[in-house]
Protein backbone atom coordinates (compact mmCIF):
# COMPACT_ATOMS: atom_id res chain seq x y z
CA UNK A 1 0.00 0.00 0.00
CA UNK A 2 1.18 3.53 -0.78
CA UNK A 3 2.41 5.36 2.30
CA UNK A 4 2.20 8.96 3.30
CA UNK A 5 5.42 10.95 3.82
CA UNK A 6 7.62 9.55 6.56
CA UNK A 7 6.61 5.94 5.94
CA UNK A 8 3.31 6.20 7.84
CA UNK A 9 0.47 4.36 6.10
CA UNK A 10 -1.94 6.65 4.31
CA UNK A 11 -5.01 7.39 6.44
CA UNK A 12 -8.08 5.29 5.72
CA UNK A 13 -11.71 5.43 6.76
CA UNK A 14 -12.78 3.45 9.83
CA UNK A 15 -14.02 -0.07 9.10
CA UNK A 16 -12.25 -0.54 5.76
CA UNK A 17 -11.23 -4.01 4.64
CA UNK A 18 -7.65 -5.21 5.09
CA UNK A 19 -5.34 -7.93 3.82
CA UNK A 20 -6.95 -10.86 2.05
CA UNK A 21 -10.46 -9.47 2.51
CA UNK A 22 -9.49 -6.28 0.66
CA UNK A 23 -7.90 -8.27 -2.16
CA UNK A 24 -10.99 -10.47 -2.45
CA UNK A 25 -13.30 -7.44 -2.47
CA UNK A 26 -11.29 -5.68 -5.18
CA UNK A 27 -11.14 -8.87 -7.27
CA UNK A 28 -14.91 -9.36 -6.92
CA UNK A 29 -15.65 -5.82 -8.10
CA UNK A 30 -13.26 -6.29 -11.02
CA UNK A 31 -14.80 -9.62 -12.04
CA UNK A 32 -18.40 -8.37 -11.83
CA UNK A 33 -17.64 -5.31 -13.94
CA UNK A 34 -15.95 -7.41 -16.63
CA UNK A 35 -18.76 -9.99 -16.53
CA UNK A 36 -21.19 -7.22 -17.42
CA UNK A 37 -19.31 -6.59 -20.65
CA UNK A 38 -19.86 -10.14 -22.00
CA UNK A 39 -23.42 -10.73 -20.79
CA UNK A 40 -24.97 -9.98 -24.21
CA UNK A 41 -23.01 -12.72 -26.03
CA UNK A 42 -25.53 -15.60 -25.71
CA UNK A 43 -28.40 -13.11 -26.13
CA UNK A 44 -27.54 -11.85 -29.63
CA UNK A 45 -29.84 -14.40 -31.34
CA UNK A 46 -32.66 -13.24 -29.04
CA UNK A 47 -31.98 -9.60 -29.92
CA UNK A 48 -32.01 -10.46 -33.63
CA UNK A 49 -35.39 -12.17 -33.22
CA UNK A 50 -36.75 -9.34 -31.06
CA UNK A 51 -35.60 -6.36 -33.15
CA UNK A 52 -35.08 -7.91 -36.58
CA UNK A 53 -31.54 -6.80 -37.47
CA UNK A 54 -28.82 -8.66 -39.39
CA UNK A 55 -25.70 -10.52 -38.32
CA UNK A 56 -23.72 -7.55 -39.61
CA UNK A 57 -25.49 -5.32 -37.10
CA UNK A 58 -24.65 -7.79 -34.31
CA UNK A 59 -20.97 -7.29 -35.07
CA UNK A 60 -21.42 -3.50 -35.16
CA UNK A 61 -23.13 -3.61 -31.74
CA UNK A 62 -20.25 -5.65 -30.41
CA UNK A 63 -17.63 -3.34 -31.95
CA UNK A 64 -19.20 -0.33 -30.22
CA UNK A 65 -17.88 -1.81 -26.98
CA UNK A 66 -14.29 -1.43 -28.19
CA UNK A 67 -14.91 2.24 -29.02
CA UNK A 68 -15.87 2.77 -25.38
CA UNK A 69 -12.84 0.87 -24.09
CA UNK A 70 -10.38 2.80 -26.24
CA UNK A 71 -11.97 6.14 -25.29
CA UNK A 72 -11.75 5.28 -21.59
CA UNK A 73 -8.14 4.07 -21.86
CA UNK A 74 -7.13 7.33 -23.52
CA UNK A 75 -9.21 9.64 -21.31
CA UNK A 76 -8.94 7.97 -17.91
CA UNK A 77 -5.76 5.89 -18.05
CA UNK A 78 -3.90 8.20 -15.62
CA UNK A 79 -6.88 9.46 -13.64
CA UNK A 80 -6.54 7.15 -10.62
CA UNK A 81 -2.99 8.37 -9.94
CA UNK A 82 -4.39 11.88 -9.55
CA UNK A 83 -7.70 11.34 -7.73
CA UNK A 84 -7.21 7.89 -6.16
CA UNK A 85 -8.21 4.33 -6.97
CA UNK A 86 -11.60 4.33 -5.23
CA UNK A 87 -12.60 7.66 -6.77
CA UNK A 88 -12.01 6.13 -10.21
CA UNK A 89 -13.48 2.68 -9.55
CA UNK A 90 -16.80 3.97 -8.20
CA UNK A 91 -17.67 5.93 -11.37
CA UNK A 92 -16.63 2.85 -13.35
CA UNK A 93 -19.20 0.80 -11.41
CA UNK A 94 -21.79 3.54 -11.96
CA UNK A 95 -21.19 3.44 -15.72
CA UNK A 96 -21.47 -0.37 -15.64
CA UNK A 97 -24.80 -0.07 -13.83
CA UNK A 98 -25.98 2.53 -16.36
CA UNK A 99 -25.13 0.08 -19.15
CA UNK A 100 -27.18 -2.64 -17.43
CA UNK A 101 -30.15 -0.27 -17.05
CA UNK A 102 -30.00 0.68 -20.74
CA UNK A 103 -30.00 -3.00 -21.74
CA UNK A 104 -32.78 -3.74 -19.26
CA UNK A 105 -35.03 -1.10 -20.83
CA UNK A 106 -33.81 -1.51 -24.42
CA UNK A 107 -36.52 -1.19 -27.03
CA UNK A 108 -34.40 -1.21 -30.17
CA UNK A 109 -31.04 -0.89 -31.85
CA UNK A 110 -30.06 2.61 -30.59
CA UNK A 111 -30.36 1.49 -26.96
CA UNK A 112 -28.17 -1.56 -27.62
CA UNK A 113 -25.48 0.64 -29.16
CA UNK A 114 -25.59 3.02 -26.18
CA UNK A 115 -25.50 0.11 -23.74
CA UNK A 116 -22.44 -1.39 -25.41
CA UNK A 117 -20.67 1.98 -25.50
CA UNK A 118 -21.27 2.44 -21.77
CA UNK A 119 -20.11 -1.14 -21.16
CA UNK A 120 -16.86 -0.40 -22.96
CA UNK A 121 -16.34 2.80 -20.98
CA UNK A 122 -16.78 0.90 -17.71
CA UNK A 123 -14.28 -1.76 -18.78
CA UNK A 124 -11.74 0.83 -19.87
CA UNK A 125 -12.10 2.75 -16.60
CA UNK A 126 -11.79 -0.42 -14.54
CA UNK A 127 -9.10 -2.51 -16.21
CA UNK A 128 -5.97 -0.52 -15.42
CA UNK A 129 -7.24 0.99 -12.18
CA UNK A 130 -8.49 -2.27 -10.66
CA UNK A 131 -5.26 -4.04 -11.61
CA UNK A 132 -3.23 -1.26 -9.96
CA UNK A 133 -5.45 -1.34 -6.86
CA UNK A 134 -5.04 -5.10 -6.43
CA UNK A 135 -1.26 -4.86 -6.79
CA UNK A 136 -1.23 -1.92 -4.35
CA UNK A 137 -3.17 -3.95 -1.78
CA UNK A 138 -0.78 -6.90 -1.93
CA UNK A 139 1.59 -7.61 0.94
CA UNK A 140 5.28 -6.76 0.35
CA UNK A 141 6.87 -9.24 -2.02
CA UNK A 142 3.50 -10.50 -3.32
CA UNK A 143 3.05 -8.16 -6.27
CA UNK A 144 3.46 -11.01 -8.76
CA UNK A 145 0.71 -13.06 -7.15
CA UNK A 146 -1.51 -10.00 -6.96
CA UNK A 147 -1.02 -9.35 -10.68
CA UNK A 148 -2.04 -12.96 -11.34
CA UNK A 149 -5.14 -12.45 -9.16
CA UNK A 150 -6.01 -9.39 -11.24
CA UNK A 151 -5.64 -11.45 -14.43
CA UNK A 152 -7.90 -14.18 -13.04
CA UNK A 153 -10.49 -11.60 -11.96
CA UNK A 154 -10.40 -9.93 -15.37
CA UNK A 155 -10.55 -13.04 -17.56
CA UNK A 156 -12.72 -14.93 -15.08
CA UNK A 157 -15.26 -12.13 -15.12
CA UNK A 158 -15.25 -12.04 -18.92
CA UNK A 159 -15.84 -15.80 -18.93
CA UNK A 160 -18.58 -15.75 -16.29
CA UNK A 161 -20.68 -13.16 -18.14
CA UNK A 162 -21.80 -15.48 -20.96
CA UNK A 163 -22.43 -18.33 -18.49
CA UNK A 164 -24.67 -16.14 -16.31
CA UNK A 165 -26.60 -14.91 -19.35
CA UNK A 166 -26.80 -18.45 -20.74
CA UNK A 167 -28.25 -19.77 -17.48
CA UNK A 168 -30.85 -17.01 -17.34
CA UNK A 169 -31.76 -17.50 -21.00
CA UNK A 170 -31.98 -21.27 -20.56
CA UNK A 171 -33.95 -21.46 -17.34
CA UNK A 172 -35.35 -18.02 -16.53
CA UNK A 173 -38.14 -15.84 -17.89
CA UNK A 174 -37.56 -12.85 -20.18
CA UNK A 175 -33.77 -13.29 -20.57
CA UNK A 176 -33.36 -9.89 -22.26
CA UNK A 177 -34.58 -8.29 -19.03
CA UNK A 178 -33.69 -10.61 -16.15
CA UNK A 179 -30.08 -11.04 -17.23
CA UNK A 180 -29.48 -7.38 -16.44
CA UNK A 181 -31.50 -7.49 -13.24
CA UNK A 182 -29.01 -10.14 -12.10
CA UNK A 183 -26.16 -7.90 -13.25
CA UNK A 184 -27.47 -4.96 -11.22
CA UNK A 185 -27.88 -7.22 -8.18
CA UNK A 186 -24.24 -8.31 -8.47
CA UNK A 187 -23.06 -4.71 -8.80
CA UNK A 188 -24.56 -3.68 -5.44
CA UNK A 189 -22.09 -5.69 -3.30
CA UNK A 190 -19.34 -4.66 -5.75
CA UNK A 191 -20.02 -1.00 -4.97
CA UNK A 192 -20.05 -1.75 -1.24
CA UNK A 193 -16.75 -3.62 -1.61
CA UNK A 194 -15.09 -0.64 -3.32
CA UNK A 195 -16.43 1.75 -0.67
CA UNK A 196 -14.83 -0.41 2.04
CA UNK A 197 -11.43 -0.65 0.34
CA UNK A 198 -8.56 1.41 1.71
CA UNK A 199 -7.34 4.11 -0.64
CA UNK A 200 -3.90 3.01 -1.77
CA UNK A 201 -2.76 6.31 -3.31
CA UNK A 202 -1.89 8.63 -0.44
CA UNK A 203 -3.04 12.27 -0.43
CA UNK A 204 0.60 13.34 -0.82
CA UNK A 205 1.05 11.12 -3.89
CA UNK A 206 -2.17 12.39 -5.44
CA UNK A 207 -1.13 15.98 -4.85
CA UNK A 208 2.31 15.30 -6.32
CA UNK A 209 0.77 13.70 -9.42
CA UNK A 210 -1.55 16.66 -9.91
CA UNK A 211 1.28 19.12 -9.36
CA UNK A 212 3.44 17.31 -11.90
CA UNK A 213 0.91 18.34 -14.53
CA UNK A 214 1.21 16.90 -18.00
CA UNK A 215 -1.58 15.58 -20.19
CA UNK A 216 -4.34 13.61 -18.54
CA UNK A 217 -5.24 12.13 -21.90
CA UNK A 218 -2.81 9.36 -22.90
CA UNK A 219 -1.38 9.62 -26.40
CA UNK A 220 -0.39 6.26 -27.85
CA UNK A 221 3.26 6.44 -28.91
CA UNK A 222 6.03 3.90 -29.29
CA UNK A 223 9.64 5.02 -28.68
CA UNK A 224 12.20 4.11 -31.32
CA UNK A 225 13.96 1.65 -28.97
CA UNK A 226 10.84 -0.52 -28.75
CA UNK A 227 9.47 -0.35 -32.29
CA UNK A 228 10.91 -3.62 -33.58
CA UNK A 229 9.52 -5.49 -30.58
CA UNK A 230 6.25 -3.55 -30.86
CA UNK A 231 5.62 -4.78 -34.41
CA UNK A 232 5.89 -8.42 -33.31
CA UNK A 233 3.91 -7.97 -30.11
CA UNK A 234 1.22 -5.87 -31.78
CA UNK A 235 0.74 -8.30 -34.68
CA UNK A 236 0.50 -11.26 -32.28
CA UNK A 237 -1.82 -9.28 -30.01
CA UNK A 238 -3.97 -8.25 -32.98
CA UNK A 239 -4.35 -11.87 -34.08
CA UNK A 240 -5.16 -13.12 -30.57
CA UNK A 241 -7.66 -10.39 -29.76
CA UNK A 242 -9.32 -10.80 -33.15
CA UNK A 243 -9.96 -14.44 -32.19
CA UNK A 244 -11.45 -13.32 -28.85
CA UNK A 245 -13.68 -10.92 -30.75
CA UNK A 246 -14.81 -13.69 -33.08
CA UNK A 247 -15.78 -15.99 -30.21
CA UNK A 248 -17.49 -13.25 -28.23
CA UNK A 249 -19.44 -11.67 -31.10
CA UNK A 250 -19.94 -14.36 -33.72
CA UNK A 251 -19.85 -17.72 -31.92
CA UNK A 252 -23.63 -17.63 -31.20
CA UNK A 253 -24.23 -17.37 -34.96
CA UNK A 254 -21.66 -20.09 -35.73
CA UNK A 255 -23.24 -22.39 -33.17
CA UNK A 256 -26.79 -21.74 -34.33
CA UNK A 257 -26.46 -21.46 -38.11
CA UNK A 258 -23.51 -23.77 -38.84
CA UNK A 259 -23.48 -26.26 -35.97
CA UNK A 260 -27.25 -26.15 -35.29
CA UNK A 261 -26.69 -25.66 -31.56
CA UNK A 262 -29.27 -23.16 -30.30
CA UNK A 263 -28.83 -23.65 -26.54
CA UNK A 264 -27.72 -20.29 -25.03
CA UNK A 265 -26.02 -22.08 -22.14
CA UNK A 266 -23.83 -23.99 -24.61
CA UNK A 267 -22.85 -20.66 -26.16
CA UNK A 268 -22.00 -19.27 -22.74
CA UNK A 269 -19.89 -22.26 -21.78
CA UNK A 270 -17.96 -22.25 -25.07
CA UNK A 271 -17.06 -18.57 -24.68
CA UNK A 272 -16.22 -19.07 -21.00
CA UNK A 273 -13.82 -21.88 -21.92
CA UNK A 274 -11.99 -19.54 -24.31
CA UNK A 275 -11.51 -16.88 -21.63
CA UNK A 276 -10.48 -19.46 -19.02
CA UNK A 277 -7.85 -20.78 -21.42
CA UNK A 278 -6.63 -17.21 -22.02
CA UNK A 279 -6.16 -16.71 -18.28
CA UNK A 280 -4.20 -19.98 -18.10
CA UNK A 281 -2.03 -18.86 -21.03
CA UNK A 282 -1.26 -15.56 -19.33
CA UNK A 283 -0.26 -17.41 -16.17
CA UNK A 284 1.98 -19.73 -18.20
CA UNK A 285 3.73 -16.73 -19.77
CA UNK A 286 5.26 -15.95 -16.37
CA UNK A 287 7.23 -19.18 -16.64
CA UNK A 288 8.17 -19.16 -20.32
CA UNK A 289 9.57 -15.64 -20.64
CA UNK A 290 8.70 -13.19 -23.45
CA UNK A 291 10.54 -14.71 -26.44
CA UNK A 292 9.59 -18.35 -25.81
CA UNK A 293 6.08 -17.27 -24.86
CA UNK A 294 5.57 -15.53 -28.20
CA UNK A 295 6.75 -18.62 -30.11
CA UNK A 296 4.54 -20.97 -28.10
CA UNK A 297 1.56 -18.63 -28.13
CA UNK A 298 1.69 -18.14 -31.89
CA UNK A 299 2.05 -21.89 -32.41
CA UNK A 300 -1.00 -22.54 -30.25
CA UNK A 301 -2.96 -19.89 -32.17
CA UNK A 302 -2.20 -21.67 -35.46
CA UNK A 303 -3.22 -25.08 -34.10
CA UNK A 304 -6.39 -23.67 -32.56
CA UNK A 305 -7.36 -21.79 -35.73
CA UNK A 306 -6.96 -25.00 -37.73
CA UNK A 307 -9.30 -26.78 -35.32
CA UNK A 308 -11.88 -23.98 -35.57
CA UNK A 309 -11.68 -24.12 -39.38
CA UNK A 310 -12.30 -27.89 -39.30
CA UNK A 311 -15.19 -27.31 -36.89
CA UNK A 312 -16.84 -24.97 -39.40
CA UNK A 313 -16.21 -27.33 -42.33
CA UNK A 314 -17.54 -30.43 -40.56
CA UNK A 315 -20.08 -28.70 -38.27
CA UNK A 316 -18.41 -30.22 -35.19
CA UNK A 317 -19.05 -28.81 -31.71
CA UNK A 318 -16.19 -30.78 -30.06
CA UNK A 319 -13.72 -29.39 -32.61
CA UNK A 320 -15.02 -25.87 -31.99
CA UNK A 321 -14.52 -26.29 -28.25
CA UNK A 322 -11.01 -27.69 -28.71
CA UNK A 323 -10.16 -24.92 -31.15
CA UNK A 324 -11.53 -22.29 -28.77
CA UNK A 325 -9.54 -23.59 -25.82
CA UNK A 326 -6.28 -23.87 -27.78
CA UNK A 327 -6.65 -20.44 -29.41
CA UNK A 328 -7.60 -18.95 -26.04
CA UNK A 329 -4.44 -20.35 -24.47
CA UNK A 330 -2.39 -19.10 -27.41
CA UNK A 331 -3.96 -15.65 -27.16
CA UNK A 332 -3.22 -15.40 -23.44
CA UNK A 333 0.33 -16.64 -23.82
CA UNK A 334 1.21 -14.44 -26.82
CA UNK A 335 -0.52 -11.41 -25.29
CA UNK A 336 1.27 -11.62 -21.94
CA UNK A 337 4.63 -12.52 -23.51
CA UNK A 338 4.35 -9.77 -26.11
CA UNK A 339 3.44 -7.15 -23.54
CA UNK A 340 6.29 -8.32 -21.31
CA UNK A 341 8.80 -8.06 -24.16
CA UNK A 342 7.47 -4.64 -25.10
CA UNK A 343 7.69 -3.22 -21.59
CA UNK A 344 11.21 -4.61 -21.23
CA UNK A 345 12.28 -2.91 -24.47
CA UNK A 346 10.67 0.47 -23.77
CA UNK A 347 12.48 3.08 -21.65
CA UNK A 348 10.96 3.25 -18.14
CA UNK A 349 9.61 6.77 -18.68
CA UNK A 350 7.77 5.67 -21.84
CA UNK A 351 6.22 2.40 -20.64
CA UNK A 352 2.82 3.92 -19.95
CA UNK A 353 2.30 5.38 -23.41
CA UNK A 354 3.85 2.29 -25.03
CA UNK A 355 1.43 -0.08 -23.27
CA UNK A 356 -1.44 2.29 -24.15
CA UNK A 357 -0.51 1.97 -27.84
CA UNK A 358 -0.46 -1.82 -27.47
CA UNK A 359 -3.92 -1.90 -25.88
CA UNK A 360 -5.35 0.40 -28.53
CA UNK A 361 -4.16 -2.08 -31.17
CA UNK A 362 -5.69 -4.93 -29.14
CA UNK A 363 -9.12 -3.32 -28.90
CA UNK A 364 -9.12 -2.33 -32.55
CA UNK A 365 -8.42 -6.02 -33.21
CA UNK A 366 -11.29 -7.19 -31.05
CA UNK A 367 -13.78 -5.07 -33.00
CA UNK A 368 -12.87 -4.28 -36.62
CA UNK A 369 -12.25 -7.86 -37.87
CA UNK A 370 -15.59 -9.11 -36.53
CA UNK A 371 -17.35 -6.37 -38.47
CA UNK A 372 -15.51 -7.73 -41.50
CA UNK A 373 -17.01 -11.15 -40.74
CA UNK A 374 -20.45 -9.54 -40.62
CA UNK A 375 -19.96 -7.78 -43.96
CA UNK A 376 -18.66 -10.92 -45.66
CA UNK A 377 -21.46 -13.01 -44.16
CA UNK A 378 -23.99 -10.66 -45.77
CA UNK A 379 -22.25 -11.01 -49.15
CA UNK A 380 -21.58 -14.76 -49.06
CA UNK A 381 -22.37 -17.11 -46.16
CA UNK A 382 -21.44 -17.22 -42.48
CA UNK A 383 -19.29 -20.33 -42.87
CA UNK A 384 -17.38 -18.73 -45.75
CA UNK A 385 -16.89 -15.53 -43.75
CA UNK A 386 -15.58 -17.49 -40.77
CA UNK A 387 -13.11 -19.45 -42.88
CA UNK A 388 -11.87 -16.28 -44.60
CA UNK A 389 -11.34 -14.66 -41.20
CA UNK A 390 -9.32 -17.68 -40.04
CA UNK A 391 -7.08 -17.54 -43.12
CA UNK A 392 -6.34 -13.83 -42.57
CA UNK A 393 -5.59 -14.25 -38.87
CA UNK A 394 -3.42 -17.31 -39.53
CA UNK A 395 -1.44 -15.26 -42.07
CA UNK A 396 -0.81 -12.63 -39.39
CA UNK A 397 0.44 -15.30 -36.99
CA UNK A 398 2.76 -16.76 -39.63
CA UNK A 399 4.12 -13.25 -40.21
CA UNK A 400 4.91 -12.93 -36.50
CA UNK A 401 6.70 -16.28 -36.53
CA UNK A 402 8.75 -15.18 -39.53
CA UNK A 403 9.73 -11.97 -37.73
CA UNK A 404 10.68 -13.92 -34.62
CA UNK A 405 12.81 -16.28 -36.69
CA UNK A 406 14.52 -13.33 -38.33
CA UNK A 407 15.31 -11.93 -34.89
CA UNK A 408 16.84 -15.23 -33.77
CA UNK A 409 19.07 -15.39 -36.83
CA UNK A 410 20.40 -11.90 -36.24
CA UNK A 411 18.24 -9.94 -38.69
CA UNK A 412 17.38 -7.41 -35.97
CA UNK A 413 17.35 -6.92 -32.23
CA UNK A 414 16.30 -9.93 -30.14
CA UNK A 415 12.75 -10.19 -28.93
CA UNK A 416 13.61 -10.16 -25.27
Amino acid sequence: MTSAPGGVPAPAARGVLRGGAALAAAAYAFAVTMAGTTLPTPLYPHYRAEFGFSQLMVTVIFATYAVGVIAALLLFGRLSDRIGRRATLLPGLAVSAASAVVFLLAGGLPALLVGRLLSGLSAGMFTGTATAAIVDLAAPGRAGRAALLATVANMGGLGCGPVIAGLVAQFGPAPLRWTFVVDLALLIPAALAVLLLPETVSPAARAANRAAGGRLVSRPRVPAAARVVFVRAALAGFAGFAVLGMFTAVSPAFLGQVLHQHDPLVTGLVVAAVFAASAAGQALARRTGPASGLWLGCGALLVGLAAVALALVFASLPLLVVGGVVTGAGQGLSFAAGLGALLAAAPPAARGETSSAFFVVAYVAISVPVVGIGVLAELTALRTAGLAFIVVVAALVVTVLALLRRGRTGGDAPAE
